[in-house]
């Protein structure tokens, strides 16, 4: 088996050769970087369709397709004319003979030659499948599925988040492209953009970290270069928000200087032209939006990153006043069915003892929001809340209340907090001494697993919210088995989750008893 990425990146680092084995380095030619990505485990679709394929969005009549001409991924410029007319085509069987769809869309240079088709006109909660064509070439073969409409037995998704390049491979994602699920939610950090390779801070001039419209269109090429990415998005229809690794760490949508905003631009621009989201401004593109599947599951997908203030101000803002009103007159008009929040960063708090919070770029950090938020859940009467959440490299389950402060104030909802895909957590000896800490220190924590990396696979009935932990047997195998760690339900109309009696003496640092 290839040597996994850790160990080659930390070797260059320690022999100072970081520059001729990062793909990324200023140092190389596109050539050179092409085979020091191979060394990594890189690989890509033939050219020009070198990143694949993928679909987002799914609405009941229609769905986002994407794809991206790139014959050189790791250039800073691509070999082709300004515009190329690519042809698309949508049909009911894998070999495309039952055609329903079908057209030409422009890939244009000023967006990177990125395609994006939003196809209407097609039936409700129905499987498609697609493929592009360009230059005498076709690309791989999607698969897709529309929203379905009216009462549903079931629902089934991924949620996957924080997958950084550097810290493993992505066999979660080879287990999501072969999971029977309706669809994918990415929960942020989709790309890293620092200057630390291999678990080392590197120089500057090693040219890791990311700035310009070409260092991020080279780092998302290079973050699709692993197959199991690409079979992921092939497969399934995904919902996706963001977090900060998009842009640059813990960063505020409401800093001022111009040379924030041009990388932010610049950030924004690249994670566009990159994903299967619908038309838009290209450099400020709405996330935040409500889907439903069915009559069963409510959708809230939340942008906590491009209109936030600074943290712990006093009147400070993670939603921003349009989405927090949104968010609101959302909660107001929340039909009878399970309301699932997508969210970047966790929403619970998770204090330290004695005083204070261990990470104030979450929701701690806006302390007065959360309350006015969460008390609006409860005072609507809103039930049934899930919130899905990434970002900490590790699995929690917390009870959701308007006062986390407040032992007396009501359990409104669950949120369960995933592995990551790859990015490094904590080492198994922080994990196992502060996770009795964190849990001795916030009563509504009900447990707490760092030690793994994966996915989750919630599975939603008329009658109860099931949540698998799935984990991978080890990031440094790109054919890792995937298993089920444990699983929680929420039954519907009571607040509030318990672990599945099969799973619950599994493998954990904290579970409240």
């Amino acid at each position: 088996m290839r040597a996994n990425r850790r160990d080659l990146l930390r070797g260059a680092v320690a022999a100072g050769a970081l520059g001729a084995a990062w793909p990324l380095s200023v140092r190389l030619s596109p050539a050179q970087a092409h085979a020091a990505a191979r060394e990594l485990g890189a690989t890509w679709d033939e050219p020009p369709f070198t990143l694949g394929v993928a679909s987002g969005d799914p609405l009941p009549d229609g769905v986002s397709l994407w794809t991206r001409l790139a014959p050189q991924p790791l250039a800073d410029s691509q070999p082709l004319p300004d515009t190329v007319e690519v042809e698309w085509v949508v049909a009911t069987d894998p070999e495309l003979s039952n055609r329903v769809a079908s057209g030409t869309a422009p890939a244009r240079a000023e967006f990177g030659h990125s395609v994006h088709v939003d196809v209407g006109g097609l039936e409700p909660g129905r499987r498609y499948f697609y493929r592009f064509a360009a230059r005498g070439r076709s690309s791989r073969l999607g698969r897709t599925r529309t929203a379905p409409v009216g009462p549903l037995e079931r629902v089934r998704f991924a949620a996957a988040n924080c997958q950084a390049f550097h810290d493993g491979f992505y066999a979660a994602h080879r287990g999501i492209a072969a999971e029977d699920v309706d669809f994918v939610v990415h929960l942020g950090d989709y790309i890293y953009e620092h200057g630390q390779v291999g678990g080392e801070h590197v120089r500057d001039h090693e040219g890791p970290e990311a700035f310009t419209l070409t260092d991020y269109r080279r780092r998302h090429a290079l973050y699709k270069g692993d197959p199991s990415l690409r079979a992921a998005h092939a497969a399934h229809p995904w919902f996706l928000t963001w977090d900060d690794h998009e842009v640059v760490n813990d960063y505020s949508g409401t800093e001022p200087s111009k040379p924030f905003r041009e990388r932010r631009a610049a950030a924004y621009q690249a994670w566009f032209e990159h994903m299967p989201v619908r038309s838009a401004n290209a450099q400020a593109p709405r996330v935040h939006q409500q889907r439903h599947w069915g009559d069963l599951l409510e959708l809230t997908i939340l942008d906590l990153r491009q209109y936030r203030s600074a943290q712990n101000l006093p009147n400070g803002t993670i939603l921003g006043r349009e989405q927090k009103d949104w968010l609101k007159q959302r909660v107001d008009a929340a039909p009878d069915s399970w309301h699932c929040w997508v969210n970047s960063i966790m929403l619970s708090q998770l204090a330290q003892p004695g005083g204070g919070y261990y990470f104030t770029d979450q929701w701690d950090g806006f302390l007065a929001e959360r309350r006015e938020v969460l008390t609006h859940v409860h005072d609507s009467g809103m039930p049934d809340l899930v919130v899905v959440t990434g970002d900490w490299h590790s699995a929690f389950v917390d009870d959701v209340r308007p006062d986390f402060d407040d032992p007396d104030s009501p359990v409104i909802g669950t949120e369960f907090t995933a592995h990551s895909v790859s990015s490094s957590a904590y080492d198994a000896e922080w994990n196992r001494t502060n996770g009795p800490v964190m849990g001795g220190a916030n009563p509504h924590l009900k447990y707490f697993e760092g030690d793994r990396y994966g996915y989750d696979v919630h599975e939603v009935t008329p009658r109860r919210w099931s949540t698998h932990m799935r984990v991978v047997a080890d990031r440094d195998d790109p054919r890792s088995p995937v298993s089920t760690l444990t699983t929680f339900h929420v039954d519907r109309g009571r607040p509030g989750s318990y672990e599945d009696p099969a799973t619950i003496h599994s493998p954990a640092q904290y579970r409240r008893a």
